[in-house]
C-alpha cells in the first residue's frame, strides 16, 4: 500500500515539475520594457502605444549623477573635473546644449556645453561652504528649445583634515578638594574641530595627557579630567599645571592636535590639627592690673587654611581656672589670657594653668589621625605693686576732757605696708 501512494504523487507532482523548469528561465530572460502586442488594426490602441512608450522612454532620461563630490583644497595646474552631465537625448551629433546655473554656475563651476563635462575653477574649502545645489538643463543648441525638464543636482565638497582641534574656551581653571580619592571628577574640557564629523575620521577627537601625570588622568574619548593619586596634601602643593591634548584622526599617526592648559588648584580640607609654637608660655602681671585686662597671648598654629584653620582656646586645669580666662582673637586665631579675679602678690605669687586649642570644624575623614587639639602648659608670676599703707581700723573713737591741757596724749592710730619690704610708715 506504502509503495502504490508513492508511485500516485510521483505521476502527479512530476509534470508539474517539468512545467516550472521550461517557463521560469523565459520568464526572467523577458526584456523589461518589451513593446506591448495589440491586435493588428486597432489605431487606438497603436495611439495608446505610442504615448505610453513616449512617456516610458522620457521617464527614462536622467542625469548620470544627481549628485557629484569635489575634494576641498585640491588645486592643480588645470581646472578639476568634477563630474559630467548627460541626457539619454543626446545621440552625440552637438544638437544639444547643455547650460549650468545655480551656486557658483560661470564662476567657480563651468560647464562644457557640448560634453557636459563640468570643471571646478576655484579652490574649495567645505568649512566654508559644506555643498552647492545646481540645475543642469539641456537645450537644442539651434532653437534653444528646452529638449528635457531641469535636473537639479548637489556637488558636495569632500572633506579632507585641513583643521586642528581647537579649545575655544580655555585655557581652564578647576578646583577638587585636596587628599580625594582616585577618580574624583575635576573638570571637563572641549575641543571642536571644524572638518567634517560624519565623513572619515577628521574630526574625531581622543584626548591624551602631555603634562599632569601621574596626578591625573583624562578620559580619551570624554575629556574628563580626574585625579589619579590620593592623599594629594594642599599644604605640599597647591597648584597643578596639566597640559590636554585633542588630535583628530581618532587619535592615529597623522591627525592634527591641539592644545590647552588647565589649572588645577587643590582647596583646603581640615586635615591638620592646631599645635601650639611652645609647650610651655611664661607671663607675669602686676598685682594691681584691673580685671580684664590681657595679660599674655598664645598661639596654636594650624597649616589649614580659612574655616578649617579656626581654633577655640579653654582653661582645662590650673590653680588659677576661676582667676583667669582665656578667649580667642577672631582676627589673629591668638589665644588671649585676661583677669577676672583680683590679684594677691601676698597672698599668692604664681599660677600655673594648663590650655587647650580645638578646631571648631572637624572633618570626620580624618578623626582616625588623631585628636584635632593640641595643649600647652602657662606659669603666670605675681608682681608686687607699691601698696599704700593701711590703718589697723578704718575708723578711731578718741575722747578728750574739756579742760585737758595742751600736748595731752588723746589716743593712738596704727598702720603698717602691706608690701614685703614692710617700709617704715610716717
Amino acid at each position: 500500500m506504502p509503495e502504490r501512494l508513492t508511485e500516485m504523487l510521483m505521476d502527479t507532482w512530476t509534470p508539474l515539475i517539468i512545467l516550472w523548469i521550461t517557463v521560469l528561465p523565459s520568464i526572467y530572460m523577458a526584456p523589461m520594457n518589451q513593446s506591448q502586442v495589440l491586435p493588428s488594426g486597432s489605431s487606438t490602441g497603436l495611439k495608446r502605444l505610442n504615448e505610453e512608450q513616449r512617456v516610458l522612454h522620457r521617464s527614462k532620461r536622467g542625469w548620470v549623477w544627481n549628485q557629484m563630490f569635489v575634494l576641498e583644497e585640491f588645486s592643480g595646474p588645470e581646472p578639476i573635473l568634477v563630474g559630467r552631465l548627460h541626457t539619454d537625448l543626446d545621440p552625440g551629433s552637438s544638437k544639444i546644449k547643455y547650460i549650468l546655473s545655480g551656486d557658483g554656475a560661470g564662476t567657480i563651476f563651468v560647464i562644457n556645453d557640448k560634453t557636459g563635462d563640468i570643471h571646478a575653477m576655484k579652490r574649495l574649502d567645505r568649512e566654508e561652504k559644506a555643498e552647492y545645489t545646481l540645475t543642469a538643463q539641456a537645450v537644442d543648441r539651434d532653437t534653444n528649445q528646452p529638449l528635457e525638464p531641469p535636473s537639479e543636482f548637489i556637488i558636495k565638497v569632500q572633506d579632507i583634515n585641513d583643521n586642528a582641534p581647537e579649545f575655544v574656551e580655555g585655557p581652564y581653571h578647576a578646583t577638587v578638594p585636596e587628599m580625594s580619592v582616585v577618580g574624583t571628577f575635576v573638570t571637563k574640557v572641549t575641543a571642536t574641530d571644524a572638518d567634517d564629523p560624519v565623513y572619515g575620521n577628521s574630526a574625531k577627537l581622543v584626548y591624551s595627557i602631555l603634562e599632569g601625570q601621574p596626578y591625573f588622568s583624562i578620559e580619551p574619548h570624554t575629556a574628563i579630567i580626574k585625579t589619579a593619586l590620593p592623599n594629594m596634601d594642599r599644604e605640599a602643593k597647591e597648584e597643578y599645571f596639566v597640559v590636554i591634548q585633542a588630535k583628530d584622526m581618532g587619535g592615529h599617526m597623522g591627525g592634527l592636535s591641539g592644545t590647552t592648559t588647565v589649572t588645577i588648584t587643590l582647596s583646603d580640607v581640615n586635615d591638620n590639627p592646631p599645635k601650639f609654637a611652645q609647650s610651655l608660655y611664661h607671663f607675669s602681671v602686676m598685682e594691681d592690673v584691673a580685671l580684664g585686662e590681657p595679660i599674655g597671648r598664645v598661639k596654636a598654629n594650624d597649616l589649614d587654611i580659612g574655616e578649617n584653620a579656626k581654633s577655640s582656646y579653654d582653661i582645662i586645669e590650673g590653680d588659677g581656672m576661676d582667676v583667669f580666662e582665656i578667649t580667642t582673637d577672631a582676627q589673629t586665631q591668638d589665644g588671649i589670657i585676661r583677669v577676672r579675679k583680683p590679684l594677691d602678690f601676698e597672698t599668692k605669687k604664681s599660677y600655673t594653668l594648663k590650655v587647650e586649642a580645638a578646631n571648631i570644624h572637624i572633618d570626620p575623614r580624618f578623626l582616625s589621625g588623631g585628636p584635632f587639639k593640641d595643649t600647652a602648659t602657662v606659669k603666670i608670676v605675681v608682681e608686687d605693686a607699691d601698696e599704700p599703707p593701711v590703718f589697723s581700723s578704718p575708723t578711731y573713737l578718741l575722747e578728750v576732757h574739756e579742760n585737758a591741757a595742751l600736748n595731752s596724749v588723746l589716743g593712738q592710730v596704727t598702720a603698717h605696708d602691706p608690701d614685703v619690704s614692710s617700709s617704715p610708715i610716717r
